[in-house]
């Protein structure tokens, strides 16, 4: 269940379907979404809102403003979605470890062959 906080208005049905909507797509990640909490305050120039929401292995966090209440909700799904898919797609982007070569364990039989053919160059 997305908590939702405002300040200074009331939320409407079509505001928090909105809010919803674009909390869903973050649930396409397959990834539990806990205690959602949503704040928004209506300023001078516009609407500020803020998301917070917590997944099993980090805390999501997303500010945005703008002038349009639904610009505002929009661009605040979308950094939680970019923010989201960058904690997915973490290992996939990390180097990948360059695999160590053992070189203390040697065949003894290519180590005698070794030593008998160099032995054999430089006695001539």
């Amino acid at each position: 269940m997305i908590k939702i906080t405002s300040k200074d208005f009331d939320v409407t049905a079509p505001i928090r379907e909105r809010i919803e909507s674009r909390l869903e797509k973050l649930s396409r990640h397959d990834i539990q979404l806990i205690n959602p909490h949503v704040i928004i305050e209506q300023e001078k120039q516009g609407f500020k809102i803020e998301a917070s929401v917590g997944i099993p292995s980090n805390q999501l966090f997303a500010q945005a403003t703008d002038k349009d209440l639904y610009a505002a909700i929009n661009a605040m799904g979308q950094k939680l979605e970019k923010q989201l898919n960058r904690l997915n797609h973490k290992p996939e982007g990390a180097r990948r470890a360059v695999p160590v070569i053992n070189n203390d364990v040697v065949d003894d039989d290519l180590e005698d062959e070794y030593e008998e053919t160099f032995d054999k160059e430089y006695i001539a």
